[in-house]
């Protein structure tokens, strides 16, 4: 049954998980977008002054700062509200790069089988022998620090999962009678991944691709923590967590605030996906 825009609504309403996931991920869009209006200071800003200053409701705040200052007297609010943005761009772009590789890999892999297929599915097994993280590391030394270098690595670490689900869809889809009609009557290979295929296998796509976002995040904030990440100038939620760790027991609220953001974050993008799965599940179809 096509499912239209009603029927999407009605669905995720009547899904609590789904819509704590879409709350989640909608602040974090609007926080993202709004931050040079949201945020009182400058990120960068720094005061020595009033550096290791509490939250308002603590007893060491700050009255300008609503939730207190890092080492260098940065406002911690400001850095989050701009590290959003550096979290968002880095999962959008992220799980597009490494959507698309790997759904034109799986494509050519399980379309046209023997020699092409037995070389894509090598070096998805060469990658999965590697530990996620390891290999995130690996080309972030070797590339260097840069936001266009964190988006190729979640492209390159990320596209497999694709690659993999797509190419055992198209195997069990291009032996179909109508794919044999079309391929008799003179229609093209590219006509047929991409026209007749691909429309069919685009939910599954979706559901990867949501849940992947969420491990981008995790691998964006992971190397910003181990400073690998993006350029220093640039506040992120991990280089937060980072520089925090000397005055964890001194100054606790500039370590719990950046790995919340992260937690809540990945914890939006889960649950959405999860509800994602279940609506554009066809066996649920009904």
């Amino acid at each position: 049954m096509k499912k239209g825009f009603l029927n999407t609504w009605d669905s995720l309403r009547r899904s609590k998980t789904g819509m704590i996931g879409l709350i989640l991920v909608l602040v974090v869009i609007l926080c993202a977008l709004f931050a040079p209006v949201l945020a009182p200071y400058d990120p960068l800003a720094q005061d020595l002054m009033n550096k290791l200053k509490d939250p308002i409701w603590a007893a060491r705040s700050s009255a300008g700062h609503i939730l207190g200052t890092d080492q260098l007297g940065r406002d911690i609010l400001s850095r989050l509200l701009y590290g959003s943005r550096v979290t968002l761009i880095v999962a959008l772009a992220g799980t597009i790069v490494g959507g698309i590789v790997g759904v034109v890999m799986g494509c050519l892999a399980g379309y046209y089988g023997k020699w092409v297929d037995a070389i894509i599915m090598r070096l998805v097994d060469i990658q999965l022998c590697f530990p996620f993280t390891l290999l995130a590391l690996f080309i972030a030394a070797v590339l260097g620090s840069s936001l266009g270098n964190v988006i190729l690595i979640a492209g390159i670490t990320s596209w497999v999962r694709y690659a993999r689900l797509v190419r055992g869809e198209i195997l069990s889809i291009k032996e179909m009678e109508y794919v044999e009609a079309i391929r008799a009557t003179g229609g093209s290979d590219a006509r047929i991944i991409f026209y007749h295929i691909l429309p069919n296998i685009i939910s599954p796509v979706i559901v990867i691709a949501t849940l992947e976002m969420a491990k981008i995040v995790l691998m964006e904030a992971s190397l910003s923590f181990l400073g690998y990440g993006v350029p220093i100038n640039i506040p992120t939620w991990g280089r937060m967590l980072s520089e925090a760790r000397d005055n964890i027991l001194t100054n606790p609220w500039q370590c719990i605030f950046p790995g919340l953001c992260i937690t809540l974050t990945v914890l939006g993008v889960n649950l959405l996906g999860d509800w994602l799965r279940d609506y554009l599940d066809p066996k649920l179809d009904v």
